[in-house]
């Protein structure tokens, strides 16, 4: 092999060893962009402003909220139907049948929501915009509420875990819905936001 030869065999594996180099920083690069992607997907939030609260099912259905065809919408409502315990609580359990579909709660349903509720209705208000433990979770008008998904929201096409966020609480509180493939429309499945927060100025002591 003559000295030309031998230089340009050098070189080839230099270009060689830098080409096996980059692809494999693409491959790691490419997985990275992957796993962010994947760490992302899924990260959404929608804000619901609401003029005039509904005080019966029939007024909560009327809302342009009450299609449906959305989670987002369903958990919305959710909590505007909580609103209503500390008014009457059996037309708050109304609006909820209403948001469960085709499976109304349970006796057992309605005393979960009770033993959380009973003078504790504030829970409820606390998920508005404006609330604070301060002014004992009132929150400003027209009452919005933000709900938020996560990557692990979805993990079934037909099921869907939502989350709001009480001014009396560091973590965020989940609703979870169901969805009814013959009809499109998600329905209420399960309250899994109403676990005590911070006392409100007025009812602590120490406040």
């Amino acid at each position: 092999m003559g000295l030309f030869d031998s230089f340009a065999s050098q070189a080839g594996n230099m270009i060689k060893n830098e080409a096996r180099k980059t692809g494999s920083e693409f491959v790691h690069n490419a997985s990275s962009a992957v796993q962010n992607g994947l760490a992302n997907a899924g990260n959404k939030s929608e804000q619901f402003t609401f003029p005039n609260l509904p005080t019966d099912v029939a007024s909560l259905m009327a809302l342009p909220e009450a299609t449906l065809d959305s989670p987002f919408k369903t958990a919305a409502l959710t909590l505007v139907a909580l609103l209503q315990y500390e008014n009457n609580p059996e037309t708050c359990f109304a609006m909820i049948d209403a948001l469960r579909g085709p499976d109304p709660m349970t006796a057992m349903g309605r005393s979960f929501i009770k033993d959380r509720m009973e003078g504790k209705a504030y829970k409820a208000r606390s998920f508005f915009a404006g609330a604070t433990v301060a002014n004992n979770y009132t929150p400003t008008a027209p009452y919005t509420i933000t709900v938020s998904s996560n990557p692990y929201s979805y993990p079934d096409p037909n099921w869907a875990t939502l989350f709001v966020q009480s001014a009396g609480a560091d973590s965020l509180r989940q609703i979870k819905m169901r969805l009814k493939p013959s009809t499109g429309q998600w329905f209420l499945n399960d309250i899994q936001c109403l676990s005590d927060i911070r006392t409100p100025a007025a009812d602590d002591p120490w406040a």
